[in-house]
């Protein structure tokens, strides 16, 4: 007697659909509410290229590029004065991170900005003197409030980076006659960029937006020439929208950078070695038996 084909019964995803639905009904209801919302859409793309917002997008760029950098070259040395042989540069990172990660980035700046109060003039006898005032300008508090406040975590970023690398490597390193230096800059820092560009472009991004505090003090950013403009025309969500698609801007060209950056730092992960280890490591081991 043959036995009756049973009939394949495609499974149906209920929740998927349904999901789905409810998904596309909330976003077609904030596009009618912002239709329907007092917005002069027509009037955005103007304000894009008004001088003072591009004046703000470059101050924008330029402060954070500027406190990224900075913060890089800081968290490098304090990760390496962190994982000294000496206690008290090891103390002293760990007293520069705690201080500089714990105090709010804003106040940070506000104290930059205020320093004048404490000490009117800044001198080096026989070599440097100059008005504090004059010296700290508005600029130059946000950029020494963000780029501290982010070295202190890049310092720890880097810190774990460098512990991410075998400690097998530095002492091979060693043994065919590589300096520290060379060690850390041949052998373990290419390694340890694999973990360590990932949360720096997170932080990089968020460095992009984090520069908006920079208008409490008056630095023509985006956010205080969307004000600048809104106070003339009194326009405030056009001027803020056209902030925002500048912002957006600036920030997927800065994910698309770090993608990159990630795919050329990780290229040893996809090469046919790697490809062949992770098939091995697939492969269960079985022990063999003799008859």
């Amino acid at each position: 007697m043959e036995e009756a084909e049973l009939p394949i019964v495609r499974l149906r995803h209920w929740g998927r659909w349904i999901a789905a639905a409810v998904i596309l009904a909330l976003l077609v209801a904030l596009g009618i509410a912002l239709g329907n919302g007092k917005i002069e859409w027509a009037r955005v793309p103007d304000f894009l290229w008004y001088r003072v917002m591009v004046t703000g997008l470059v101050n924008t760029i330029v402060l954070a590029v500027l406190s990224q950098g900075v913060a890089i070259v800081l968290g490098v040395v304090v990760a390496l004065l962190r994982r000294s042989a000496n206690p008290v540069a090891r103390w002293f990172a760990a007293g520069y991170i705690w201080l500089f990660r714990g105090l709010p980035v804003l106040l940070q700046i506000l104290l930059w900005y205020n320093l004048a109060l404490v000490f009117p003039v800044i001198s080096i006898p026989s070599l440097f003197h100059a008005q504090t005032n004059v010296l700290i300008s508005a600029f130059t508090a946000a950029f020494l409030g963000l780029a501290l406040n982010e070295s202190a975590y890049m310092a720890e970023i880097v810190r774990a980076g460098l512990n991410s690398v075998d400690s097998g490597q530095t002492e091979a390193a060693k043994s065919i006659g590589m300096t520290p230096g060379m060690t850390l800059w041949r052998v373990v820092l290419p390694q340890a960029m694999r973990v360590i560009i990932p949360p720096t472009g997170n932080d990089f991004i968020n460095m992009l937006k984090g520069t908006s505090m920079a208008s409490v003090i008056g630095v023509t950013e985006l956010i205080h020439a969307a004000n600048n403009i809104s106070s003339s025309n009194l326009l405030v969500m056009e001027t803020l929208l056209a902030a925002a698609v500048w912002y957006m801007v600036v920030v997927t060209v800065a994910g698309v950078g770090q993608h990159r950056l990630e795919r050329a730092f990780g290229v040893a992960d996809r090469g046919p070695m790697a490809r062949a280890a992770k098939a091995l490591r697939g492969v269960p081991l079985v022990r063999s038996t003799r008859e």
